[in-house]
């Protein structure tokens, strides 16, 4: 039997504080190990069995061919995002209660694990077992999700969802993607050209992940609708941006889309932290 239970203000923003330590240890980690796999990238690179795959992916891979170093660049910019972001979150929700912002902070921690995708260079450097690409893939697809299962949490909680089952929520969230971290197969021996291990059933992920992030929106909407907030239809527009900006960032191979990725994921987060902030200022 579950109980009803919700983060104190002070839990939160012990949560946020680890999450900028995680965020904090795996970008030292690419920074320190940067000298040493830097070099290897082209080899990695001419390595790879298939291009990523990815949302804007399918129009750009007939026309660009992959860059070799635009996968390291992705890896961390993702993981300078969510440093600065979950600081920016500390800082700016520290006194302020919204349900919301601790699902919107998981989904932003979740890109510091992207950078686990160092195995690829290091297992051609100094030779790791498979066994351990494979359990750093599992880690990898298990913070994408959880992170892309988060947001669309967030939407929920904003459509009315209860803030006491927020010990439920992230139980059955846990499960859900463990099941699919657990079972998708994952061929330890390839990788795509984002250096990502290639995972089971890509297209029909991408597609899920499309329909989780439309649903999300759409939730965000009815929530403007239903509690006559305005700000969250700007909420679901950032939503929308953070998630596509998400997916060309993590699948891009090549330098056009890095920055777009970026650019996109940035102005989704501003959208979803202003407007969130704005609709709990006064409680």
């Amino acid at each position: 039997m579950f109980y009803a239970y919700t983060m104190t203000l002070s839990q939160r923003n012990d949560f946020f504080k680890a999450g900028i330590l995680v965020a904090a240890a795996f970008l030292i980690m690419i920074i320190v190990l940067s000298f040493v796999i830097l070099p290897v990238y082209s080899s990695a690179i001419s390595e790879t069995t298939k291009r990523s795959t990815g949302i804007f992916q399918v129009f750009i891979t007939p026309f660009l061919q992959s860059a070799p170093h635009a996968s390291f660049a992705s890896m961390t910019g993702a993981v300078v995002y969510a440093f600065i972001t979950i600081i920016l979150v500390y800082y700016f929700f520290e006194q302020t209660q919204s349900p919301e912002i601790l699902f919107f902070a998981i989904f932003v921690i979740s890109f510091s694990f992207e950078g686990i995708r160092v195995m690829v260079p290091l297992k051609i450097i100094y030779g790791l077992p498979m066994v351990y690409l494979m359990m750093g893939s599992r880690i990898l697809l298990f913070a994408r999700y959880f992170g892309i299962f988060s947001l669309f949490t967030a939407s929920v909680y904003a459509s009315g969802l209860e803030v006491q089952k927020q010990r439920n929520t992230l139980l059955v969230i846990t499960v859900a993607d463990l099941m699919i971290a657990l079972g998708v197969p994952i061929d330890g021996f390839v990788w795509d050209s984002s250096l990502s291990m290639i995972s089971g059933y890509p297209g029909m992920f991408n597609m899920v992940e499309l329909g989780v992030i439309v649903i999300s929106t759409l939730s965000f909407f009815v929530s403007a609708y239903s509690r006559g907030t305005k700000e969250y239809l700007l909420i679901g527009l950032g939503s929308l941006l953070v998630f596509f900006g998400r997916n060309m960032l993590l699948s891009t191979d090549t330098w056009v889309t890095l920055l777009p990725g970026l650019l996109l994921l940035a102005l989704g987060t501003w959208f979803v932290c202003t407007q969130l902030h704005r609709v709990y200022l006064w409680f």
